[in-house]
């Protein structure tokens, strides 16, 4: 079996680095924030090229509290994309304000520009471009029109930790920038964490209150605040992991490239890295107009795959309040229905990737047959 990624090997293979930083916070008893929290900050500012990171418990709340900390509220509007996991959606929402979606580049699955401009209104206070399968969005147009619209740009990175536009790291070119570290992530903590980046020093004032109910001393509560703190586990974990993280994107970019070639010619549509941008294939996604059938065949070969997502944001049951309804984004939704991610992690083989290769042209194969 060809497993979609590999969490075991991969924690195995800095096993005794992990197990002492375990270690060093089970004896310092530094169980929530603390001092490996505050270290991988600082480490994971720098990596960012921003002045400040301010962990948090999850990629949702980092999304929810730089909403709050850019003053969004009740009877503003926010662009974002709607094909994306629905917690972008959903932070959105949880700041009273209404989510406004654009459609997608077809190409990179990223928001397109040019339908930004077109959803701007009077109640337009900011930008939420996914970085979407580790791809950054085309970055300088959106800054642009931001700029023309006196609009806050929130980077949602939760894909795309290492992710560079035009030699820039993803999370330092909007105001603030929202990272996921769930376990499957190309950082990925052991548990559930989170990080926003900002180099503005009242965003990252804000954000610190906010994520520890609203208080900068304890027991003085300057906002209405949330439990958002991150588990001293996770930031130590967090901090031996980044040392490792340059190491395993390149390797998942080399994987990428490996399956570009092996794939080349074949059934599949490969993912278009655009230009001047450094993709972190966070996913493989590849497209087919066959792709459950070609999920099944794969299923059938061992090969473990993922729908990265099966069911755009504006067509959930939970978010048809939004108002939006089947035909208005039909990138997105020719998307959703196309898409399918091959596994592909730092430690996969040439051996494995050569099975996932031949499940693939295996599917080919039985459709010619039966032609």
């Amino acid at each position: 079996m060809v497993p979609f990624l590999d969490l075991k090997a991969q924690y195995h293979s800095i096993k005794p680095e992990i197990d002492a930083a375990i270690a060093r916070i089970l004896e310092s008893s530094q169980f929530v924030l603390g001092e490996a929290v505050a270290s991988f900050e600082r480490d994971f500012a720098r990596y960012c090229s921003t002045e400040q990171a301010i962990a948090v418990n999850t990629g949702t709340s980092a999304l929810h509290l730089s909403l709050l900390a850019a003053g969004i509220g009740a009877g503003d509007e926010v662009i974002t994309t709607p094909f994306t996991f629905v917690a972008t959606v959903a932070a959105i929402l949880y700041t009273g304000a209404r989510p406004v979606l654009a459609d997608i580049d077809p190409k990179s699955f990223n928001l397109d520009p040019a339908n930004i401009e077109r959803a701007i209104s009077p109640r337009t206070k900011a930008i939420i471009p996914v970085h979407l399968y580790g791809q950054p969005a085309d970055m300088d147009p959106i800054m642009a029109i931001a700029k023309r619209h006196n609009l806050i740009v929130i980077e949602d990175a939760c894909q795309a930790h290492g992710a560079e536009y035009k030699g820039r790291r993803v999370g330092g070119i909007g105001a603030m920038g929202c990272f996921s570290f769930y376990p499957g992530k190309n950082l990925g903590a052991y548990g559930e964490g989170g990080a926003v980046t900002t180099s503005n020093p009242e965003y990252a004032r804000t954000i610190r209150m906010l994520r520890d109910w609203g208080a900068e001393k304890k027991y003085q509560h300057q906002l209405k605040g949330y439990n958002y703190r991150m588990e001293g586990f996770q930031g130590a974990i967090l901090g031996v992991k980044m040392r490792y993280l340059e190491g395993w994107t390149e390797a998942r970019r080399a994987h990428a490239r490996r399956y570009h070639q092996l794939l080349a010619g074949g059934e599949v549509r490969t993912p278009a890295a655009m230009s001047a941008v450094r993709h972190v294939y966070h996913v493989y996604t590849v497209r087919s107009a066959e792709r459950d059938e070609l999920q099944q065949t794969l299923n059938a070969a061992g090969v473990q795959t993922g729908i990265h997502y099966p069911v755009p944001v504006h067509m959930q049951p939970a978010y048809s309040d939004l108002g939006y309804g089947p035909g208005d984004f039909p990138h997105a939704e020719a998307a959703a229905q196309e898409v399918l991610s091959l596994p592909i992690f730092p430690e996969m083989t040439e051996v494995q990737m050569l099975e996932v290769v031949a499940a693939v042209a295996s599917r080919r194969l039985t459709s010619v047959a039966k032609l």
